[in-house]
């Protein structure tokens, strides 16, 4: 099987790309991501969705101060997350 087949759909599309690169480290908050990724809230949320559908995101909600909502790369999100970071460079290499 050759690399580009092995490319997963989920994240080889650049603002899920974009999302993932933002989660991947630490939990961030719509608004952050929104900010950062200059995204409608509708475009934004139906690319959290995608991720989430898949299992690859975990939200939680935060209470102290104003309410919102955090997100983050789940463990099978960062693992599939590596696993794609790995295709492309073997990709460029």
């Amino acid at each position: 099987m050759s690399p580009l087949s092995r490319l997963n759909p989920l994240f080889h599309q650049p603002v899920r790309t974009r999302l993932a690169v933002l989660l991947w480290r630490e939990p961030q908050s719509f608004s952050e991501l929104k900010s950062q990724l200059g995204l409608t809230d509708g475009n934004l949320d139906a690319h959290l969705r995608k991720l989430s559908a898949a299992g690859y995101l975990h939200s939680r909600m935060v209470t102290a101060g104003r309410p919102h909502t955090l997100y983050q790369l789940s463990e099978s999100g960062t693992e599939a997350f590596e696993k794609y970071r790995t295709t492309l460079q073997l990709l460029l290499e």
